[in-house]
């Protein structure tokens, strides 16, 4: 599954456990998690993922990887949240991730609001 989100100036992304993804198009700094607004994707297509995944981010020549177990029960129409812990709750799409918001090597480009990040949700394969 491929989409893609942008930056806003409110974007801190250090939370240490989870990130964030939104559909809505603004944030306050109080969102820490968020790392990216505006993103076109039908989160309907995410429901019932199984197995182990990997959330791929790309900006200006960077990309970070985020591996992570899906959450079947996922079901939210606006954002989807992947945890380092094993939280599940609806926003949840993933538990037990091997990144969070604060581990992200595109943290700066995450701050411009111009700025559109490509994102593919994938089966991890050994």
């Amino acid at each position: 599954m491929r989409f893609s989100f942008y930056g806003h100036p409110n974007i801190k992304a250090d939370h240490k456990t989870t990130l964030e993804i939104t559909k809505d198009a603004d944030v306050t700094e109080r969102g820490d998690c968020i790392i990216g607004v505006k993103a076109d994707i039908d989160t309907s297509l995410l429901r019932g993922l199984t197995g182990k995944r990997e959330l791929v981010l790309k900006v200006n020549g960077m990309e970070d990887r985020i591996e992570f177990e899906a959450n079947p029960g996922f079901n939210d129409a606006e954002e989807l949240v992947i945890r380092k812990s094993d939280f599940l709750c609806n926003r949840t799409l993933g538990i037990n991730a091997d990144k969070a918001a604060c581990d992200l090597m595109i943290r700066e480009a995450l701050k411009d609001p111009e700025q559109e990040i490509e994102a593919a949700i994938d089966e991890k394969t050994a």
